[in-house]
């Protein structure tokens, strides 16, 4: 009996799949290990979230900082997710040449309902493995923030953060890089 295996694409693979039309135009996918997800649907909470968190960052970060939202990073050789948004190191060409690579994301934020259990236990630790200093979850379903730090290997060679901090929607908390802008959750948090 012989073995199947599936086939993992390389994140160039996956640009030339995109380059030839593979995907609908209004197809949102990611590519994580080197599997090509289908991105969960988005609901009102959620939407709603992403809208007050993009208004309330660019109050705080403005030219500081680049401000991504559902913008290809590359991590590695065979993920390049999507988050609902991110904020990378200023490029004098806006990323034209390269999508932003692990060295450049200052934070990576997700907004999570139903994609929840998927960004906690898949997603964390493909970011940890790329070295992602500080990754949040808006966790919509416990409604509050959920804040890792700290990326580690184990010594079974599994990745995860060292560092879970839980913020509740009425607290606020200082940007990760820039400690003296401080985002009123209050502010972000649907309802």
């Amino acid at each position: 009996m012989s073995l199947t295996t599936a086939k993992r694409f390389t994140v160039t693979e996956y640009h030339r799949l995109a380059e030839l039309g593979f995907f609908g135009e209004n197809e949102r996918v990611e590519l994580i290990k080197g599997e090509i997800v289908q991105m969960a649907a988005k609901g009102r909470p959620h939407s709603v979230c992403e809208t007050r968190l993009e208004r309330e960052l660019y109050k705080l970060v403005g030219d500081r900082a680049t401000l991504r939202g559902q913008q290809p990073i590359t991590l590695l050789d065979y993920s390049e997710p999507e988050p609902d948004r991110v904020i990378v190191k200023n490029k004098d060409d806006d990323y034209l040449a390269n999508h932003p690579r692990p060295s450049d994301v200052l934070l990576l934020i997700e907004i999570a309902d139903s994609s929840l259990k998927y960004d906690q236990e898949e997603k964390l630790p493909v970011y940890a493995e790329a070295s992602i200093s500080d990754y949040w979850i808006f966790n919509l379903v416990a409604n509050y923030l959920e804040c890792y730090s700290e990326p580690y290997q184990d010594l079974q060679g599994k990745f995860g953060y060292r560092r879970k901090v839980i913020f509740l929607p009425n607290e606020s908390l200082n940007l990760p890089t820039f400690a003296d802008l401080v985002l009123d959750l209050s502010k972000v948090f649907p309802g």
